[in-house]
């Protein structure tokens, strides 16, 4: 028998590109590094970034849901700053002369070993992400099937194949997509817009959600 049910690796899939595709914090460091430096540059990010997923599926899999879950205080403190931190980005979004994700800002250009560790450290400073794999990735481990930690591990690769997938085809098409919204500045706002609702939207059902931590 597989490690995994098809049905929970599909569905940890979508839940991984549903929030791949939500402006955060990961998607703009790519997206200034990839139309400042070049697409190079946006790949080395992503590197880092990729590596911060890896370090959090590590620690998910040593077992530190269950501290979470032996310390509920804790997991409930990490949620409502993720919230907090969240709400803050959209604010930033929609407030005047907010700044949308292929707005493309004036950034010194940094060396490669820099572009990887800011990458890695805007990952694990990422409450979006804490929330994931605290959270989330428990939610699709089936204990009946044995093997928990090797469902841990097997689901987290698949959400970091899916996050790294789409975030290279972003880096590699940023140059081109902050062009078409330079010449239309109407689309640009509503850009903005869009991702300061959707950053508020899924900050208040973190803030809401009174479901308790899950132990892996």
């Amino acid at each position: 028998m597989n490690a995994i049910s098809l049905h929970a690796e599909l569905g940890l899939a979508a839940v991984g590109l549903g929030m791949v595709l939500t402006p955060g914090p990961n998607m703009i460091y790519l997206v200034s590094r990839s139309i400042v430096q070049g697409r190079r540059a946006g790949l080395v990010s992503l590197a880092g970034v990729a590596t911060g997923f890896l370090v959090y599926l590590v620690a998910v899999t040593a077992g530190i849901v269950t501290l979470f879950a032996l310390v509920p205080v804790l997991y409930t403190a990490i949620k409502l700053a993720g919230a907090a931190y969240l709400l803050r980005l959209a604010w930033k979004a929609v407030k005047p002369g907010g700044t949308a994700v292929f707005a493309p800002q004036p950034l010194p250009p940094d060396s490669p070993r820099r572009l990887y560790t800011m990458g890695l450290l805007t990952c694990l400073l990422n409450p979006k992400l804490a929330i994931l794999y605290i959270s989330l990735l428990p939610q699709f481990v089936d204990p009946a099937r044995g093997h928990v930690g090797e469902q841990t591990l097997l689901l987290g690769l698949t959400q970091i194949a899916v996050s790294v997938s789409v975030n290279a085809l972003i880096a590699l098409c940023a140059g081109t997509i902050a062009a078409f919204f330079s010449r239309r500045p109407a689309w640009l706002r509503i850009q903005r817009y869009a991702m300061g609702t959707v950053l508020a939207g899924l900050a208040l059902r973190i803030a809401a959600d009174r479901a308790s931590a899950v132990a892996a």
